[in-house]
């Protein structure tokens, strides 16, 4: 199995931090948002890759991050916002530039979480050729028009999915955790030739879902979506907190401190 985590975006919403820093390697709770992903990915031993897909102008700083982690960093070749391939595009970069063909576990950079993904392994190994989601009750349907809004069956296989709507028909949305079955990664490749949309990686999951087994794997555990300066905030005093470090008024990040932020 293979575990990408997805790096590539350009983190506009949080400029000017993101001008002199990757987004994935600001640090919540004294370390980079990155690490503690790398944390859950060790929890799941089948893992014997685990790919960084960056863009060109964040790769230097990720190699420089990457020291001796066993991390593999990818350059997807973008420079800015307006040529990026998009969550779903870098997906397809990887497999291809990696020449990926096994069971594929995809996490966005900055997604944090308190489950174990070792449990999303567990409840997907028993769906034979199928591919699941991460999915949490966001409990208001304001917040979900935000994400991707699934409905399930009883046996929790996704029997809807529409990404961001405007009116959500429910409050159980999939989290930035995809895991694919190796008969369903040459897809994303399909996906793409077809002309999809290329960005938002729940698009993938309402394609799929229609053509393959999807499962939703429901999780009640934390987990914070990091997208503007409020939520990194919240998430950095939620970790500071949980660590008996001191709290925070405002995030803020000293522009020559390089990729080792620990300090702030």
């Amino acid at each position: 199995m293979k575990a990408v985590v997805l790096a590539a975006g350009y983190a506009t919403r949080l400029r000017p931090l993101t001008d002199t820093n990757a987004k994935e390697l600001l640090p919540v709770g004294g370390r980079p948002i990155i690490d503690w992903i790398l944390d859950r990915i060790a929890e799941v031993d089948d893992v014997d890759e685990i790919p960084v897909v960056t863009n060109t102008r964040k790769a230097p700083w990720f190699r420089e991050w990457a020291g001796d982690r066993d991390v593999t960093i990818h350059d997807d070749g973008t420079t800015s916002n307006d040529d990026r391939l998009g969550a779903i595009g870098d997906m397809g970069f990887v497999v291809s530039s990696a020449g990926i063909d096994d069971d594929l576990l995809v996490i966005a950079g900055d997604n944090l979480f308190d489950y174990s993904l070792a449990g999303l392994v567990a409840f997907w190994s028993g769906r034979a050729v199928a591919s699941a989601v991460a999915v949490r009750d966001v409990h208001s349907r304001e917040l979900a028009s935000q994400y991707g809004v699934v409905d399930v069956d009883a046996d929790e296989r996704i029997v809807s999915f529409v990404e961001k709507p405007e009116d959500p028909p429910s409050t159980l949305c999939a989290t930035a955790t995809y895991l694919y079955h190796r008969a369903h990664v040459p897809l994303i490749l399909q996906y793409l030739r077809d002309g999809n949309p290329s960005d938002q990686p729940g698009r993938f999951v309402e394609w799929l879902y229609q053509r393959e087994p999807v499962y939703a794997y429901r999780f009640d555990a934390r987990w914070y979506d990091i997208g503007d300066r409020d939520q990194l905030l919240h998430a950095d005093n939620e970790l500071r907190a949980q660590l008996g470090l001191p709290l925070r008024d405002v995030y803020d990040v000293d522009p020559d401190a390089g990729t080792d932020l620990s300090h702030i």
